[in-house]
């Protein structure tokens, strides 16, 4: 088939490259910039921004070969299997730093006095062992914890687990003169809509 790369938008495409490109759906306005697609910018417009990764995906091959010279297909090929591995490299990196954060953050959150001071209360009292059993193992961290100087507060949650039974302790605490102290505590038990109030008991 004769080369009709770059002739613009009524040149035939070759079928072998007229699929999905990864590249373009990955990398977007990046990947049309240097593709000459220059309508991958409406990816700069709100309203359409979720919409283009898709369309530039299913397009995007076709008029990547209409509006660039290309030397043959097998080098247009081998450019957008660069553009898809670079994507998908991209796309690896960011979900591993996602983790990581996570991950940091709850760690940080577990080291937080808060979170220790709650533990050990829904960890002794009667109300939560006597449904959850003991020990309590404890899930993730969410929520929010502000201090400044010796005051400060609190509004974490995080699931609970025991022999019997397992759900989401929710804490409400206010940092005073340096210490913390719980001002409300309420255990959710999975399965069950109704609350059960641990502090104030």
């Amino acid at each position: 088939m004769e080369n009709t790369s770059g002739q613009g938008k009524d040149a035939p495409v070759p079928p072998e490259i007229d699929r999905w490109n990864w590249g373009a759906f990955l990398l977007t306005w990046i990947w049309g910039l240097a593709n000459n697609v220059l309508v991958s910018l409406l990816m700069l417009v709100p309203c359409v921004v979720f919409v283009m990764p898709f369309v530039l995906g299913a397009r995007g091959s076709r008029w990547a070969w209409q509006r660039r010279r290309w030397e043959s297909v097998e080098q247009f090929q081998r450019v957008q299997r660069q553009w898809a591995q670079v994507g998908f490299a991209l796309l690896g990196a960011a979900v591993l730093f996602c983790v990581a954060l996570v991950v940091t953050i709850n760690f940080f959150m577990k080291q937080s006095d808060i979170y220790k001071l709650s533990y050990e209360e829904v960890s002794r009292n009667p109300a939560a062992t006597s449904v959850l059993g003991t020990p309590v193992d404890t899930g993730m961290v969410q929520g929010s914890i502000s201090t400044s100087g010796p005051s400060g507060s609190a509004d974490i949650s995080y699931s609970v687990k025991g022999p019997r039974a397992k759900g989401t302790l929710y804490t409400q605490a206010t940092k005073t003169m340096g210490a913390w102290h719980i001002d409300a505590m309420e255990l959710e038990l999975e399965g069950t809509p109704a609350r059960v109030r641990l502090v104030p008991p």
